[in-house]
């Protein structure tokens, strides 16, 4: 029973840093370019984005397909470096628990 106690303990410690956690990741940025840095996006580790940069020459009314499409690279680009910034720090959160299981992360 001891040892359930100290696993309770822990997820609840755990519990606590990870939303410790998950304000950091709010306060980090990412950010990811597209068409040669001609689009930029800026995004919290959490992927909210916070920010779309678009350099004026990519600006071409018969053309705004190609727009859309870097401005969707950008965003994703940016997105998963947020997730791949989450994940190492959640791997940080899990690797100084003593759990008898391994995590998803």
């Amino acid at each position: 029973m001891a040892d359930f106690m100290k696993i309770l303990q822990q997820a609840q410690q755990m519990q606590g840093r990870l939303q410790e956690m998950e304000q950091e990741l709010q306060g980090k940025t990412v950010s990811a370019t597209a068409g040669g840095g001609m689009v930029t996006v800026e995004a919290d580790g959490k992927g909210q984005v916070k920010r779309v940069k678009i350099d004026a020459s990519v600006v071409n009314p018969a053309d705004v397909e190609m727009l859309e499409d870097l401005v969707l690279v950008a965003v994703t680009e940016a997105q998963r470096k947020a997730a791949d910034l989450a994940k190492q720090e959640m791997g940080k959160l899990a690797g100084g628990m003593n759990l008898p299981f391994q995590l998803p992360f």
